[in-house]
């Protein structure tokens, strides 16, 4: 199928699409006019990768572990690709100690805000702005 047929079929974008390629996440065939052309299961695999960067993951991570999705419905731990399982656990601990880097940071701005001097204003809004 051609990138427009893709496209339309996975609602992701032919500059997306193209952009997947460059990432190494989908290897279309390129035909004798320079065409590319995406088989039926990349449809799929278009799905999981969507999938695993709302998760959080890079598209470099992604490039590791995108060949060891094989299921066409739903995103699952395929067996025999240990490689899948360690990358998901690595890329959980990175997302973890994000987040426990930002919850100090909010405690610190939430202290430096207790100080802050109650004249009457909204500091509510204060900070919306």
């Amino acid at each position: 199928m051609r990138i427009g047929d893709l496209a339309h079929r996975t609602g992701v974008s032919r500059r997306l699409l193209r952009y997947y390629e460059e990432q190494g996440l989908l290897r279309p065939v390129r035909l004798a006019n320079g065409y590319r052309d995406y088989a039926e299961a990349d449809v799929a695999t278009v799905h999981h990768i969507r999938v695993m960067l709302a998760a959080g993951l890079s598209t470099a991570v992604i490039a590791k572990v995108v060949h060891c999705v094989r299921d066409k419905d739903e995103l699952r731990v395929p067996s025999g690709c240990p490689t899948f399982i360690g990358e998901l656990r690595r890329e959980r601990a990175r997302i973890t100690e994000a987040i426990a880097q930002l919850e100090s940071s909010r405690r610190v701005l939430d202290a430096v805000l207790g100080t802050a001097p109650r004249d009457g204003k909204d500091l509510s809004r204060e900070t919306a702005l």
